[in-house]
């Protein structure tokens, strides 16, 4: 369950994060209706492809999955928030909140991962 989670994560964030640097026209339309500027679309972009080299790396060291989980679930927030801020339909708010549920769940399960490397 751990793997298949990491793995969806993966591959959604890489792929919504290329589209945000690459300046993909959905992703531009999304930021221009969440009122937001365009540089900030490409920071988060970036921001999640971090979160990917987070979860990447988490296959060989599993603790950094929870700091890359809560890296998502920080930033799926600000996504929620920001929907809600427009008044966006429950549609469009409701990726931003399965994705931060699927991080906080990842980070979860891996908890015990981060424990044994601090004690």
């Amino acid at each position: 369950m751990i793997i298949a989670i990491q793995g969806i994560l993966i591959a959604l964030f890489l792929s919504v994060g290329i589209q945000k640097i690459s300046g993909h026209e959905l992703q531009v339309n999304i930021f221009k209706d969440l009122k937001l500027p365009q540089w900030l679309r490409v920071v988060t972009g970036w921001v999640e492809l971090v979160g990917v080299a987070g979860l990447i790396i988490g296959f060989w060291m599993p603790w950094v999955v929870v700091i890359a989980g809560i890296w998502f679930a920080v930033t799926m927030l600000v996504g929620l928030i920001t929907h809600i801020r427009v008044k966006d339909s429950f549609s469009k708010t409701t990726p931003a909140f399965v994705l931060m549920v699927l991080s906080i769940t990842l980070s979860i399960l891996n908890f015990s991962e981060l424990q044994s490397i601090l004690s």
